[in-house]
Formats: structure tokens, C-alpha cells, sequence
């Protein structure tokens, strides 16, 4: 729930009927005497009747005040009316602590300032918590409302949250009565300017609001405040939201059902689709339940076989090199894909499991390694989290024209709303159409396989620990007999492909460029991208169930499957795609600039100071350092390498080799960093940057990651580098050859003194901090996207 300028409460808005104020049971009724009585003297009255409220008369002249105070008052005389607030919500009569609730949200939509008076007032705070836990209905509901009054500022929704309010709302709505099962609908409001979709229930008032009030503060929370938690307290909560996304899930697949908010047995909550969807999100990244691990040995031992040097010839003599097939004759038992396999338990010509697989995902957005935080995240996928799968996005169906060698969509429309109207969201219809464009010929491709089974993740995990990266992508492709789906291509990142049942023929071709092609580059910027591969320099591979192919990044690739069998059952190919995709920082480039901060992190003296002219120009020089790495990097093919350093194959028995052949690499590095690296097209590079207004680090903003203290690494805030070397370069010119010649001394004295092994414990830190956050995300992403899978 977004915060607006205006106050705007996220309660339901009520049409206004006439009510009889009444509590215990009773009727409060209002004294003739003060039917006609001023403000001043009913305000007169009850605070007289609050100071002697010991008098066994008093609480009931102090009820009956209350139903004639006017909300005038909060203007005319507004820090009286604060200061009852404390003994209001104080009492034990229900209806004084209901009342003082209802000033409590009145007061907190009055204005913003008003607002924030009451949120740093602790004593009103703790008050309205303490009236969440009231065992009384009407003091709970006047408490949840004010909850939701006062949650329309983040000040607000923090002091609550500090208060323990969210413990107490959650709690509420567990024990709250409320219909075994929640019958929801989705209405389309116009909130503002967008429509947007919002929960309709078919429940009362009460277990809605503590919903709704959860929900906004769940939603407000940093990850600090959502692991305070209570473990058990969350998990259950968490259980019931995945019952009722399960609902909502199947309602925004169906089309054309959206009710209209006007129908009178329909409760419409103030809840969105994509506020249930965060809110599993936050609760699940801290959850318990992890995705079961699966030990790395385990996992190399169902893809490369038992015997260590079959790894270690791949390694030496395949990986980033050349293509190469694995004939997998393992054990059930052993191979990590059983799990997987056994969901599916499909031998049909069209796979059942394929429209079961689909209608119970949703959209997996890609995770930005630019912003490394869940927070940043959240920003990012913000009314979009939990939404039906994306054509292009998480799904193509498709299939490459024999005669022409072009692909073709099946969904051509989407296709084009993709890149006009923006994104298209699948329903079911679109769903059971999968099942068409398959008997048509056309392959099903889904992305985000380890998001949608925590089985997939497991592996991916797995495979990411052995070749020491982050995290590893895999992609689904289902295939019906005599057709090919995509065209040939080649890709930016490594790929294991596993072909789990039927046969696929691949051929892959010689790499057209010596160079490999880089995470996030355009595929077509890559030199040689465009030129015809020869079709005598080919290679062509069956893959059989069980097989797998390693293709490396930048080999063009096609595949197809044949007829099959007489009656085409066995035609039909379903393989997955471990995708390994090297962020900057991981490359062999990335491993060169930590080496370069490392070490110009002990060349610092105690007094440091960037005031002292020489300290200057060693700093300005380090950063036109990294600029220079990156422009050999552009052109050496070393520099665009997996770095292998921080793989968890170096800590096994047969690690010895892989260390030794990284060591090699970073001695390589250095001596093309001494040899190669050139001032003048450096500080041309910067230069042309801010002549552009552009960032010359925007691609090493990572580096600030490496930032243990909170301190400017090289005294350059790296999350505004542009304005330092923006306000720097300016000196740079001007004193252009003494800036030269400090930045010969600098790189000769880095290449000279720089140790592989002081780099490696800060290179593993940074890979730490990387996986943490993806993994956490991750593991959210997880649990929510299985929540509706069954069993297939």
C-alpha cells in the first residue's frame, strides 16, 4: 500500500447508516441535559469526569461526553484532545477505549502533522496496541481501524511497528472467527490514476481489517524488523496467506470474471493482488522451511560421473573452450534429477504436466546485480510481484520454419504487445492454447525453473558452488516430435544442456569470434556475430535421455527432434538448460579490479588524507587504473573468463590443479595489466564520459560492495563516482603529465606487488555477499511461485 500526499485511510469506505452506539451488550443513550451543550462545556464535563473518574457516576458521564465531543475540537483545541488519548485507551470500559480509538484515527487523517504528534506519542501508541489485544470485538475493530487511520504515513507505520503492533494484528487474525474457507473475488478499482486489482471477500468486516493492517505493516517492514518475528508466529501466519493466494492465483487466471465493487455481499478490502503476493515474499525470506540442500559432490557426481579426472579433463580441456557430451549411465538413486522426474511421470505424445506446470506459475522477474539488496528488489518488481506468467518474459512458444530457418511465435499478438502495449499476462485460456500450438509443432519455452521447484534450485545451487558463481538460471524446453524450436543462436553465458526424456539431435558450430560474449552485451555488438558460420565446421550430437552437453557461451547452436517411434510417443524431447551466467564482478576482469583495490587499501597511511596533493594523485590514478583494466579487458578474451577462484572444487582433494591453474590466469592478468594497459586511451575514456555526462565506473559500481566500514574505497564514493571524477578531472588536465607519471609508478609498483593470495579472501567476501542476497531472494521467489504447484 503506497503512501499517498493525501490522508487516505486503507480501510473499506462504508456507505454512511444510521448506528446505535452500544457496547457490553448495551445501549448508550444520551442524557437530555447535554443534548444542547456547547463544545467548551462538553469538553468542561469530561475532563472533569476524567479526574474523578474513581467516582462510580463518572465513566458514564464520560461515555456520554464522548457521543457529543465534536470533531471540531480537533482543530480548536487539539493537544487537550491528545492528551485524553492515553487514559481513553486505557480504560476497561469498552466503549471509552473504542471511542478513543475512533479519535485516535480521526485525529491521524485530520493532517500530517497530527499524524506524526500521535506517532511519537508512546503512550498512544502502546495504548492502541494494547487495545489490539482486547478480547472485547468492538474495542478490537475501533483499534484496527485507527491502525489503519495511522498507517497512512511511513512515521507511522514505523513508530507501530516499533511498538510491536504487527505481532499484535497478526495474532488477532489468527484467532479471530472467520469462515473455514475464504471465499475471495477479484474487483478492478481505480485507485488514482492506474486500475488496479483488489481483493474482494466474502467474509465479515472484522478478520479483513486485521488482514488488511498486517498486510501494510508486513509490507513496511526492513529486513531487521521481519526477522524479529516470532518463527512460529510467522510460519503460521504465512500459511494462511498461501491458502488465500492459492484463491486469489485462480482468480486472476480466469478472464472476463472481475465483479464490480457495487455488489453487496462482496467485502472489498483495500488489499491488492501484489500486496498478498510481498507480503509471502518478505515472510518466506526468513522463513525456517529452506530449500533442502544438496551437497556439491552429489551434484558433480550426477553430471560428471564418478572418477575425478573426468572433471578435471573437462575443466582443463572443455570449459569455455569447446562442446562435449556426457553419456550419463548413473544410478537412480544418485542422479539429482530423480526428484524432478518423478513430478512429472509423463509418457503421453502431449505431457500432461505441461498445462498443470503453467497454470500454477507466476512471472519470476530477473534479479538486477546492479542493486544488490531484497529491499531494492521489492522496488523494482512493485505491483507486478505475483502476476501471471509474461509472454517473453517467462514464456516463448515457438518454433523454427524448416525451409526459411526463422522462428515463429504462436502467440504472434503477444508477441507484439510485448514490444508495443507493454506485457502480456497469460490467463488460462492461454494456458490450455500451449497444449494447441504443441500438437501444431511449435516448442514450449519456460524460464525460472529453479524459481518454480525447489528441486531445480537445489541443483542450481548446487552447480553455482561448483564453478564458484552466484547463482546458476535454468530453462525448460518441451519439443514435439519432427519439429525445432528456436533458431540457431548462440548465448552471453554457459550452458549444460539435460536432456531428460526423449532424444534431441544438436549441431553445434565453430565459435565465429575468439572473444566471448558478455553478460548483459548485445549479442550483436560482439565482432563476428553476423558472419555465416560454416556448416563444415559442425558438430553433430544426439543427446539421449540421461545425456548431457556442455555448450560453451558464443558456440552457435540448433536442435531438433525426429519422428519417434510408429505412433511419435517416443518423439517428442524435454531437456532443462543450466544456464551459468557470469556477472561482471566474476570474471577473470572482476577478480582484476579487487586485486587493484586490495592492494591500494595497504598503500594507505595512517593520516590519510586527500588534501595532501600526492595522496591525490595516487587516488586519481588507481581509478584511471580500472578504467585502463577495462579497456584491456574489452580486448583480451582472458579478461572475459569465469574466475573459478572462490569454486567449491578448490576445497576438495582434487582442488590442487584448478588452484594452480588460477594462479596461472592471475600472473597472465598482471602481466597484460603492466604491458597493455595505456594511460592516454584511459583518461581519452574518462574524458569522453563526462563530455557525455556518463558514469566512467558504471561498470564497476560494484565495487562499493567491497566496503566492509561504510568508508569511500579510494576516497571515491562509488555510489556517485561520476560527480567526484566529474569535480577531479578538471586537476587532471591541467597537471596531465604529473598525473601520467604517477600512474606509470602506480601500475608498475601494483603488477609488481600485488599477491594472488591477498586478493582470494576479499574476492570470496564479495561472492558471499552476492549469494546471500540472490540467495534470499531467491529462496522468496521460491516459495511463493511453488505455492500452488501439486503434485503432478
Amino acid at each position: 500500500m503506497e503512501e499517498k500526499h493525501e490522508m487516505k485511510s486503507a480501510r473499506r469506505k462504508r456507505k454512511s447508516k444510521p448506528q446505535t452506539l452500544s457496547y457490553d451488550n448495551g445501549s448508550l443513550h444520551l442524557h437530555p441535559q447535554l443534548r444542547h451543550v456547547d463544545a467548551d462545556t462538553i469538553f468542561a464535563l469530561l475532563l472533569a469526569a476524567i479526574s474523578n473518574s474513581h467516582r462510580p457516576d463518572s465513566l458514564s458521564l464520560i461515555e456520554k461526553c464522548l457521543i457529543k465531543l465534536p470533531h471540531s475540537l480537533l482543530s480548536t483545541k487539539p493537544n487537550h484532545i491528545l492528551s485524553l488519548l492515553p487514559f481513553l485507551l486505557s480504560s476497561k470500559r469498552a466503549f471509552i477505549t473504542s471511542r478513543g480509538a475512533e479519535i485516535v484515527g480521526m485525529a491521524s487523517l485530520f493532517s500530517l502533522e497530527m499524524n506524526e504528534r500521535i506517532a511519537f506519542d508512546a503512550d498512544i501508541v502502546k495504548g492502541l496496541v494494547s487495545a489490539l489485544a482486547s478480547s472485547k470485538r468492538s474495542v478490537l475493530m475501533a483499534a484496527c481501524n485507527a491502525v489503519l487511520d495511522m498507517s497512512t504515513t511511513s512515521v507511522a507505520r514505523e513508530r507501530l511497528l516499533a511498538s510491536s503492533a504487527l505481532e499484535s494484528l497478526m495474532f488477532g487474525f489468527l484467532q479471530v472467527p472467520k469462515s473455514p474457507v475464504m471465499q475471495v473475488s477479484l474487483c478492478t478499482v481505480v485507485d488514482g490514476n492506474a486500475t488496479c486489482l483488489k481483493i474482494g471477500f466474502e467474509e465479515e468486516e472484522l478478520p479483513i481489517l486485521l488482514l488488511t493492517a498486517s498486510v501494510i505493516l508486513i509490507n513496511s517492514c526492513n529486513t531487521e524488523q521481519l526477522e524479529k518475528i516470532p518463527t512460529n508466529l510467522s510460519e503460521t501466519f504465512l500459511v494462511l496467506l498461501k491458502k488465500l493466494w492459492a484463491k486469489v492465483h485462480n482468480q486472476m487466471l480466469l478472464p472476463n470474471t472481475m465483479r464490480s465493487i457495487q455488489e453487496a455481499h462482496i467485502y472489498v478490502s483495500n488489499i491488492r493482488t501484489d500486496n498478498i503476493a510481498e507480503s509471502i515474499f518478505r515472510l518466506s525470506i526468513n522463513s525456517s522451511q529452506a530449500t533442502a540442500a544438496l551437497p556439491f559432490e552429489v551434484v558433480k557426481r550426477s553430471i560428471f560421473g564418478l572418477g575425478s579426472s573426468s572433471f578435471e579433463d573437462f575443466m582443463l580441456n572443455h570449459w569455455e573452450v569447446s562442446p562435449f557430451r556426457i553419456s550419463r549411465a548413473v544410478d537412480v538413486r544418485d542422479d539429482v534429477f530423480s526428484s524432478f522426474l518423478q513430478s512429472l511421470h509423463s509418457t503421453e505424445t502431449v505431457p500432461s504436466f505441461l498445462s498443470l506446470i503453467l497454470q500454477n506459475s507466476v512471472s519470476c522477474f530477473p534479479i538486477s546485480s546492479d542493486e544488490l539488496g531484497i529491499l531494492s528488489f521489492l522496488e523494482e518488481v512493485r505491483n507486478k510481484l505475483g502476476c501471471p506468467i509474461i509472454y517473453q518474459q517467462d514464456i516463448r512458444v515457438l518454433r523454427t520454419e524448416s525451409q526459411l530457418k526463422r522462428e515463429v511465435h504462436f502467440f504472434k499478438e503477444s508477441l507484439n504487445s510485448c514490444y508495443k502495449n507493454g506485457s502480456h499476462l497469460f490467463n488460462i485460456d492461454d494456458v490450455l492454447k500451449c497444449e494447441e500450438a504443441y500438437q501444431e509443432g511449435y516448442t514450449v519455452a519456460l524460464r525460472g525453473m529453479e524459481f518454480r521447484f525447489e528441486s531445480i534450485a537445489a541443483i542450481a545451487n548446487g552447480v553455482a558452488s561448483i564453478f564458484g558463481q552466484p547463482s546458476v538460471g535454468v530453462n525448460m524446453y518441451l519439443t514435439p516430435p519432427n519439429s525445432q524450436g528456436l533458431a540457431r543462436h548462440f548465448d552471453d553465458h554457459c550452458v549444460f544442456v539435460c536432456q531428460l526424456f526423449g532424444t534431441k539431435k544438436w549441431t553445434v558450430f565453430s565459435q565465429p569470434n575468439a572473444q566471448l560474449p558478455r553478460l548483459y552485451d548485445s549479442l550483436d555488438s560482439l565482432p563476428g556475430a553476423e558472419a555465416e558460420v560454416s556448416v563444415a565446421e559442425c558438430r553433430e550430437i544426439l543427446l539421449k535421455e540421461g545425456d548431457i552437453l556442455y555448450i560453451p557461451r558464443g558456440f552457435p547452436h540448433e536442435a531438433c527432434t525426429d519422428n519417434g517411434g510408429s505412433n511419435g510417443s517416443a518423439g517428442f524431447s524435454l531437456h532443462l538448460t543450466l544456464g551459468i551466467e557470469v556477472e561482471p564482478p566474476f570474471e577473470w576482469e572482476g577478480f582484476a579490479h579487487v586485486a587493484l583495490c586490495c592492494w591500494s587499501q595497504t598503500q594507505k597511511q595512517p593520516q590519510f588524507s586527500l588534501l595532501d596533493s600526492a595522496v591525490l594523485l595516487d587516488v586519481i590514478s588507481v581509478n584511471v587504473l580500472h578504467v585502463a583494466i577495462g579497456l584491456v579487458g574489452d580486448s583480451d578474451p582472458t579478461f572475459r573468463k569465469a574466475c573459478l577462484v572462490a569454486a567449491i572444487s578448490l576445497s576438495s582433494d582434487t582442488g590442487c590443479w584448478l588452484d594452480l591453474n588460477q594462479r596461472t590466469i592471475f600472473s597472465h592478468l598482471i602481466d597484460k595489466v603492466n604491458t597493455e594497459s595505456r594511460f592516454l586511451e584511459a583518461f581519452r575514456s574518462i574524458e569522453v564520459a563526462i563530455q557525455k555526462t556518463e558514469d566512467p565506473f558504471h561498470q564497476i559500481r560494484w565495487l562499493r560492495l567491497l566496503n566492509m566500514e561504510g568508508e569511500s574505497i579510494e576516497g571515491i564514493d562509488w555510489d556517485v563516482p561520476f560527480v567526484e571524477m566529474a569535480k577531479l578531472f578538471p586537476l587532471c588536465v591541467r597537471h596531465k603529465d604529473q598525473v601520467e607519471a604517477t600512474f606509470m609508478r602506480v601500475k608498475s609498483r601494483f603488477c609488481d606487488e600485488v599477491l594472488f593470495g591477498d586478493v582470494v579472501d576479499s574476492y570470496k567476501m564479495l561472492l558471499d555477499k552476492y549469494r546471500k542476497v540472490i540467495n534470499k531472494i531467491a529462496f522468496g521467489v521460491v516459495r511463493f511461485c511453488c505455492i500452488s504447484c501439486v503434485k503432478l
